[in-house]
């Protein structure tokens, strides 16, 4: 039998496969919740703006590229698509 440690909040340690008791504690919880969120929250390493911006860049340019890597793969296959066609007539 497997023995189980409980961590505060209901939780069972990770190891033992348990989810988290939050379930059916009611309302009474959502101040408490609030305070851990913005204790998480806290935690995290935001991005610089300057970040932010080169990531967008990025991603507008790959999405751009593949758009137009993907454009011309429809048109080859259009094209192979039209040959195979006008063979069978």
């Amino acid at each position: 039998m497997v023995r189980r440690r409980h961590w505060p909040g209901g939780a069972v340690h990770p190891e033992h496969g348990q989810v988290n008791d939050v379930a059916g504690k009611g309302i009474g919880n959502i101040p408490q919740f609030v305070q851990q969120v913005r204790t998480e929250t806290a935690k995290v390493s935001w991005p610089t703006s300057r970040e932010t911006v080169m990531t967008t860049v990025m991603v507008l340019i790959m999405t751009g590229l593949l758009g137009i890597f993907f454009f011309g793969i429809d048109r080859a296959f259009a094209a192979i698509v039209k040959l195979l066609l006008s063979l069978a007539a």
